[in-house]
């Protein structure tokens, strides 16, 4: 009788601990969609990085070098240096 009761205990618990494997909030198909959404986070993470970089050195080379800033006001505001020409060149 005793053998019987610890049987049917330890199926019960293997029954349940494998109900939460397939179906609990652990189960694997979450940790799969888990590892899924951090992979995309990764990946979101690597494209904010890389333009963080490229704002950081454009950063540095506004504080760092006259060139850039004077490029960027040509291109952007086109402005010209003092006694220098415009000619703007259209194409067809």
């Amino acid at each position: 009788m005793l053998s019987r009761i610890v049987t049917l205990s330890l199926l019960s618990l293997l029954g349940i601990t494998h109900a939460q494997l397939w179906l609990g909030a652990g189960s694997m198909d979450r940790v799969a969609e888990m590892r899924s959404q951090i992979n995309e986070l990764h990946a979101a993470n690597d494209v904010a990085r890389k333009e963080n970089d490229r704002l950081t050195s454009e950063v540095e080379d506004l504080r760092d070098g006259q060139e850039m800033v004077e490029e960027k006001a040509r291109s952007e505001l086109g402005m010209v240096k003092p006694n220098e020409m415009f000619v703007h060149i259209m194409r067809r």
